[in-house]
């Protein structure tokens, strides 16, 4: 495991000239708080756009949930667009400020100073008999899952040409560190700090209960082959961060490897990663 460069720092003098506003969708409280915040900004000489993502904004602001920063991270990393998210419910891991929280935080921006983590995300493709899809990026994770009531999944799994081994299992998870905390986590895997490159690969559900996760290398690219006889038209589906991505047939291989772009992550200075953990995870209070 390595830091990832610059994986968190304070900039001064960063300038906004424009900002992107991302609503929740069919969210009527993330609407109305949406056309407050474009007044607000307005009134700061900030123009705004709504639910668009262009090459020209300094600065996007996510209303909603994690899940909403996640359907809008491949496009903001691609541009560079540091992003920030503000949760109207509960507090995420990725949407970490409040409502309350909102003002100030872009009071400071504004102001020139941002304090922003550079998050590390994977790409990943399906090579299909000869053929091969456009690269998919993901901020938490890549997951392979058996369909429905299929039986389980034979995976020969690689890290660039050396064998690792040929997981036996619902299904397997390619995760980043920040997707650590999400269905990683749920299916095993170790909690990984947001600072570290890594990959991490966890089965879902293992056949073996020598199957263990594994923390591989940001640089390696891995490959995972789907076993099963020609003549079966059994699949498995890949998904990249909650959406749908491609279904796997018999000798498909989905290849991950780190993205050339991270996410640019806004985040608070009123709480650290440890204190998100204690109160997403529900872990005890200082002593």
């Amino acid at each position: 495991m390595r830091a990832l460069d610059k994986s968190s720092a304070e900039i001064s003098e960063y300038q906004v000239r424009k900002a992107g506003i991302i609503i929740k969708k069919d969210d009527p409280i993330a609407s109305s708080y949406a056309r407050k915040l474009q007044i607000w900004l307005s009134e700061r000489k900030v123009r705004t756009s709504l639910d668009q993502i262009s090459s020209d904004l300094d600065i996007l602001i996510i209303l909603g949930g994690d899940g909403t920063l996640l359907h809008c991270a491949e496009t903001a990393a691609r541009y560079s667009i540091p992003v920030i998210g503000i949760n109207l419910g509960n507090l995420g891991f990725l949407t970490e400020l409040s409502e309350t929280e909102c003002a100030p935080a872009l009071e400071e921006i504004l102001a020139g100073t941002v304090s922003m983590e550079n998050r590390q995300m994977l790409k990943a493709r399906l090579i299909q008999s000869g053929s091969q899809t456009e690269f998919r990026n993901a901020l938490n994770d890549v997951v392979i899952n058996k369909n429905t009531l299929d039986r389980l999944l034979y995976l020969s799994t690689k890290a660039d040409d050396d064998y690792i081994t040929t997981y036996k299992a619902d299904g397997l998870i390619f995760s980043t560190p920040t997707g650590s905390t999400a269905y990683s986590l749920s299916a095993g895997g170790p909690l990984v700090h947001p600072g570290l490159a890594t990959i991490l690969v966890t089965p879902i559900c293992p056949f073996m209960l020598s199957s263990r996760p594994i923390i591989l290398p940001p640089d390696r690219i891995i490959t995972s082959k789907y076993i099963v006889d020609k003549d079966s038209d059994a699949s498995a589906k890949v998904i990249i961060d909650g959406q749908a991505a491609w279904e796997m047939y018999a000798g498909d291989i989905l290849e991950v490897q780190t993205a050339e772009h991270p996410l640019q992550l806004i985040t608070s200075k009123q709480r650290d990663y440890f204190t998100i953990l204690r109160n997403k995870l529900k872990w005890g209070s200082n002593d």
